[in-house]
Formats: C-alpha cells, sequence, structure tokens
C-alpha cells in the first residue's frame, strides 16, 4: 500500500472537515495517511517518504485570491518541497459568493506544475465542509487511490 501525505489550511475547520474525511477513505482503501495542518507542518522536503501529497486551503478576497494564513506561510516556496516527479492533487473549500471560488487548487495547481509535480487528479472545489459534500469526496478520493 502507498503512503500519503495531506496538508491543509483551514479557517473555519471546513478544509480541516475534508482533509479529514480524505485521509480516512484513504486509509479505509489500506493506505498510510498523514494529515496536518500547515501551521505544524514543514515544507522542506514534504515529499520525502510518500507516494503522494495532497494539498489544500481556503482562500479569502473577492480582488485577488488570498490562501489562508497558515497555508499561505507553509507555501512561500514549493521548491523546497521536493515534489518533482511526485504524484499530488489539491482540494480547497469555499463560498461561491466570492469571485475566486476555490482558488486554492488553481493556485496549487499552477505551483505544482511549475515544480513538475505529478497532477494525480483534477482539484476538488467543493462548498461548505466534509458532511454535506461526502459523495464528492468519495468520488475524487476513488480517483486518486487508483492513481496510487
Amino acid at each position: 500500500m502507498a503512503t500519503v501525505r495531506i496538508v491543509y489550511g483551514s479557517e473555519t475547520g471546513n478544509t480541516q472537515s475534508i482533509a479529514e474525511e480524505i485521509a480516512r477513505l484513504l486509509e479505509e482503501k489500506g493506505h498510510t495517511v498523514k494529515c496536518e495542518s500547515a501551521a505544524d507542518a514543514d515544507p522542506k522536503d514534504l515529499a520525502e517518504g510518500y507516494d503522494m501529497v495532497l494539498l489544500g486551503t481556503s482562500v479569502w478576497g473577492t480582488d485577488t485570491i488570498d490562501l489562508q494564513s497558515d497555508f499561505e506561510t507553509f507555501a512561500e516556496d514549493f521548491s523546497v518541497m521536493g515534489l518533482a516527479g511526485v504524484k499530488c492533487a489539491a482540494f480547497a473549500s469555499g463560498d461561491t459568493s466570492f469571485q475566486y471560488f476555490c482558488g486554492g487548487v488553481d493556485y496549487i495547481e499552477e505551483h505544482l506544475q511549475e515544480v513538475q509535480a505529478v497532477l494525480a487528479a483534477e482539484g476538488l472545489k467543493l462548498e461548505g465542509d466534509a458532511s454535506s459534500n461526502k459523495a464528492e469526496i468519495a468520488e475524487w478520493t476513488e480517483r486518486l487511490a487508483k492513481s496510487l
């Protein structure tokens, strides 16, 4: 089985609940998962020892994409994460009333491509928390698991 690292930035707990649901589903499939807040994660060599890295964040801002503060600090330099050639994917919670709904996915995917990570799945963009999006999370996680 594979090892997966999930790092998220969550202001209200919505993105955290999504990260934890993804972790639970992957663990049910027999994978080893480390799920942690960006506030607790060290970006240097983030991918070392992992088969897949999943990154998630909420965003704020109407005119620009403002990442969740812990994730913004964590993700200042994707080049130190050691993601080249590593399977990765992005997820986010958001509010459709904002211009950049789940813009964190776009931000993360752009930076993953810059460091030549392998996108394992199209980013997951959800409104609200895990409890109101269980089917979408399960489908997305199933796609990820197939690529492991």
